[in-house]
């Protein structure tokens, strides 16, 4: 079993930063590949970016790319997502999600665990 908890989420202007975190818990999770997801009102769960607890290895959405970094801190069990130049196209509700058994994987149906999610809203 994995839990999972965000935070760091707010409103912010167009152009500006924000650091989202989650913070895991469960005996799985040092193997586990750990995501980012986001979904707009009305809109699917979409894909922003996936990391490989073991590895390290990073990978994004075409949108996020340049702008967004995922990165792990094993110690403190938390998974960051930094996001600068933010549009307001990146509002959403923003997951952290984990699948351990998966090495990469962009499919939100692969990932078996989910946090409650951080509201992320860029004004323009």
């Amino acid at each position: 079993q994995v839990q999972l908890v965000e935070s760091g989420g707010g409103l912010v202007q167009a152009g500006g930063s924000l650091r989202l975190s989650c913070g895991a818990s469960g005996r799985t999770v040092s193997r586990a590949l750990m995501g980012w997801f986001r979904q707009a009102p009305g809109k699917e769960r979409e894909f922003v970016a996936g990391i490989s607890w073991f590895s390290g290895r990073t990978y994004y959405a075409d949108s996020v790319k340049g702008r967004f970094t995922i990165s792990r801190d094993n110690a403190k069990n938390t998974v960051y997502l930094q996001m600068i130049s933010l549009k307001p196209e990146d509002t959403a509700l923003y997951f952290c999600a984990a699948d351990p058994t998966s090495h990469y994987s962009m499919d939100p149906y692969e990932f078996d665990y989910w946090g409650q999610g951080t509201q992320v809203t860029v004004s323009s």
